[in-house]
Order: C-alpha cells, then structure tokens, then sequence
C-alpha cells in the first residue's frame, strides 16, 4: 500500500521561519512539498503514514538557506588546471606543469591552481614560465586567492597583470575552463555538496556577460537528478555592456524552481579601505571623497533600461555617498503602490546614511549583506581602517544592518563566495554578537540584529530577493521542502560561542543531499 508521506519530520525546535520562535512541530513531505505542517507530536497515523520519519530532539529545524551572491567561477578557479601548491623550485614545477600539460593538453592557456608565494616565489616562478613557455600562455592562481602568477603570452593574450588578477580581469579565460566538460562536471558536483554542507538550498550566482556558454551546462543540469542546487543566476556586464537580449533569451530558456535567470549585477564604487568607496564627505584628512569614479549615469541609464522590461538590478556599493546615489537611481524605476515593481538589491553596503537606509525602507529596496565581513580581518586592524578613512564619528554608521532592518530594507544573506563561505554559525558571531577577531568587547552591538532576524534573512530574505518567496524561505505547507538542520537551537545559543554550531542535514525538494547524522 502506497504510503501517503514520503518524509515526516518530528522536531523539537522547528524554525518555520514565519515566526520568531522556534516550536515543538513536524512536517509532512510528499515528494518535493510541505503537505502538512502541525504543532506538537504527530498522532500513530500520520506516523504509520510515512516512508522515513525523521526524529530531531536537540537539532534545530529550519528552512534551506539562501546564498545571493556567489562566484562559482571565481571557485573554480581555485581548483583548475594543474596543482602546484606542494611546488617549492622551479625544477619541480616544471616537472608539474610537463605531467598535467601531457595528460591533459589543454588548447588554450595552460592553467594551474594552488601556488603558494611563501614556498614558490613569484620572481622565480615568472622566470620559469617565461623560459619554458615563451609562446604558450600560463597562469597559476593563488592558493588563498590573491593574485597569480603568469608569463608575458600570457598577459599579451589575456590583458590582465598578476597585479590586476580578479575576475573581473581574468573573465578573458572563463570560457576556456566553463567549457572543459570534464573539469567543470566535476566541480560543480563538487560545488554543490560543498553549499549543503552548509544547509544552502540556492544560490544566486553572479555570471559575466553572457556566462561564456555556462549556461548549456546549466540546461543539461535542470531537470537532472544530480542537480541539487537551485542556482539563480545574473550577468554581470564586464567583457561587453549589458545585453537585454541575451537577458530575454535567458529568461525564456530557464522558467522552472531550480535554475532562472534573475537580472544583472555591477560594481559600483570599491572598499572604503582603499579609498575607493564613494563618500558623502571627503576622506579624514584628505580632500576627496572617493579616488575613482563612478559611471553613475551610465548604471542609472543600465538600470531604467532593464527596469522597463522587468529585470532586476544589483549594484554593489560600500560607502554612503554610492548608496546614496544608488537609492537617488532606484526611485526612478518602477513602483506598484509606493513599492519597487521589482526587486532591486544593493549588496555590502559596508557604510551608509541613515535617512538613505529609509528612503531604501520606503520604496521596498533589498539589501545583499556580508554577514562574515569581519572575518577577513583581525580587529585591530578593521578599527584601523575605520579610524584612518572615515574617522569613529561617521564610523557609528559602519555595518549598520540594525537600520536597515527597521527601515523596512529586505535584508538578505550574501558571501561573495569564494571570498566567504557561507556559514550561519560565523554570521551570528559577527553580525549579532557583533563581535571582531581578536578583540573582547562588541563592536558597536546598537547596530546588530536578532538572530531570528539574521535567520529570515538567509531564508525567506533571499527567496525575497530572488522572487521566489511564494514557493521558497519558509516551512509552510504548499512549498518546496528546502529544509536546513543545525545540531543545536540557534536562537538560545550564546552569539559567542555560535561558531561551533554544525550543519548535520541539509533536503532540497524532498531530498536529503547532506548529512553527517549517520
């Protein structure tokens, strides 16, 4: 006799997600649906119902996370092409770079991850390359991300430095390792495991241009079983200006709950470490306000453009005079009674305006939040930076995610990944304990939010965002069962003690894709 549930789940602290609590409850599961939800202990026959009842007593419940701002080509990269982080000379590099170029004899650019400065030095890197491939270019990521080192075919070819290797320098080679089918396969599997360790369901990930033919692959994957992991994809213009055309095609092509098209995404202004984040006023003790410039007529011209045909648009800003421009541009866009038409999104948004986080608040903006910012740095010297560029008057406003919160900004959760991983644990550290690496006290806990808070934006935040919440982000009957378990209640846990919190089940349409429960 067919059973009437796939999956029941019975737990003692469920985190729907609608609410602020956590509660006894159970789900009920059919196929890739919630089909009933319930308070308490489910009776005999809900139970005798069920294919595989799921107990959870300690765990903590709650709905698949969401990811709004991910690379997976700049995780690629880290993993591509030959491995040469155990290569400490230049006679063992070469010896490297032969194998993996015989076996693999790679067309284009021979390519190779995990170059460490500190056993391989740069200079005597770069002379090997320049000697044994003076006419086939070569490059070698960084193992922790933050260059690479190349030879002069390289740089010809390319027009990048191993001083400007980011991606949005290095798209040049995208289309080489996006399409080696046997690389790619892999690390996307890869990829996607990796996420549900993490009890991420979706990710909206940012693609340049036209993701230099990414998205074959993505179509094969759709209605694959082996895809599991929603993947919302943008294109970020940097080869080519924004393509309407390809954004109606794209829509078109991608219309079912695992794989869309969800707009376009751009830099605006840069860190305000660097002096790069645009300011209202000018740095402390300089006479500018920010040391690059911003196109913003040409973003605001993007942005209408896209707008008028019902795309959506992230721009990416850090300082407050960015923000604030960046709110002057979306209040021009389209409104259904007072509130944007669609969903636009500001991502970081390290410092900021409180009367722009308002106006933001009122025309029913997102905001993409780097809840694990603070982890890139120890404290001091974030405090430094704070300290020497705005000063800690104007620094009050720094990561104000409180403001944004009770402005009425939809927040939501973000990484930059591969510059974070997305961690729940870490995000309560940072952005509810409020806390710094290396330094004892809060930093400015007025400015925190609730951890309930910090939980809706990873969840139903994101599926805001993506304009997915009417089927995703909550555990309510009707939708999808994108459910994350955590191995203890992250609403009573001390924000101090949050980093130890592990992932122990992650289940995407039904499915479990993670666990370590055993």
């Amino acid at each position: 006799m067919k059973k009437k549930y796939t999956m029941v789940i019975v737990a003692r602290n469920l985190f729907d997600g609608v609410t602020n609590q956590a509660s006894e409850g159970y789900l009920c599961i059919n196929g890739s649906r919630i089909v009933k939800k319930g308070s308490g202990v489910p009776d005999e026959d809900t139970i005798q119902n069920a294919e595989r009842v799921l107990y959870f007593a300690d765990e903590f419940v709650m709905p698949g996370i969401t990811d709004t701002h991910t690379f997976f080509t700049g995780y690629a990269v880290i993993h591509v092409g030959a491995d040469v982080s155990e290569v400490t000379d230049n006679e063992m590099g070469l010896r490297v770079l032969k194998a993996y170029e015989t076996k693999k004899n790679p067309s284009g650019a021979l390519l190779g991850h995990g170059w460490n400065p500190e056993k391989w030095k740069q200079g005597e890197g770069e002379k090997l390359l320049e000697e044994a491939y003076p006419e086939k270019p070569v490059i070698l990521f960084a193992a922790d991300r933050s260059g690479c080192i190349m030879n002069r075919k390289a740089k010809e070819i390319y027009q990048f430095t191993s001083e400007t290797c980011y991606p949005e320098s290095y798209y040049r080679i995208m289309r080489e390792y996006l399409n080696d089918r046997d690389f790619i396969e892999k690390e996307f599997s890869n990829y996607m495991d990796m996420m549900n360790s993490r009890g991420v369901t979706t990710v909206k990930e940012m693609g340049f241009d036209d993701f230099y033919g990414f998205t074959d692959f993505l179509k094969e994957m759709e209605t694959s079983k082996d895809l599991h992991l929603r993947t919302f994809f943008m294109s970020q213009p940097v080869g080519e200006k924004m393509n309407l055309e390809y954004a109606r095609n794209m829509r078109k092509l991608f219309t079912g709950d695992k794989v869309r098209f969800s707009g376009f995404n751009r830099m605006t202004d840069g860190t305000i470490a660097a002096y790069k984040g645009d300011l209202k006023k000018p740095y402390e003790n300089e006479d500018f306000t920010c040391s690059m410039q911003v196109p913003y007529d040409e973003i605001e011209a993007d942005v209408l453009a896209a707008d008028a045909e019902d795309f959506r648009w992230t721009l990416h800003a850090q300082g407050d005079g960015a923000v604030g421009k960046i709110a002057g541009i979306f209040d021009k866009c389209q409104k259904v009674d007072g509130k944007l038409k669609n969903k636009h999104a500001l991502t970081d948004m390290e410092f900021t305006d409180p009367r722009d986080l308002e106006k933001l608040g009122e025309m029913g903006a997102t905001a993409e939040l780097y809840f694990q910012i603070m982890s890139l740095d120890p404290g001091e010297v974030l405090l430094e930076n704070i300290k020497n560029t705005i000063g800690f008057e104007r620094g009050k406003y720094y990561w104000n995610r409180r403001k944004m919160q009770d402005s009425g900004i939809t927040l939501s959760g973000a990484t930059d990944l591969p510059l974070l991983i997305t961690s729940i644990p870490e995000s309560i550290y940072y952005s509810c304990g409020g806390y710094m690496d290396g330094i004892d006290d809060p930093f400015q806990k007025e400015n925190t939010i609730t951890v309930a808070e910090l939980l809706k934006a990873w969840t139903i935040g994101g599926q805001m965002n993506i304009g997915m919440s009417d089927k995703l982000g909550t555990l309510e009957e009707g939708k999808l069962a994108d459910i994350a378990v955590f191995d203890q209640n992250l609403l009573e846990i001390d924000p101090g003690q949050a980093k130890e919190a592990k992932v122990v089940m992650t289940i995407m349409d039904g499915n479990i894709v993670y666990t370590n429960r055993g």
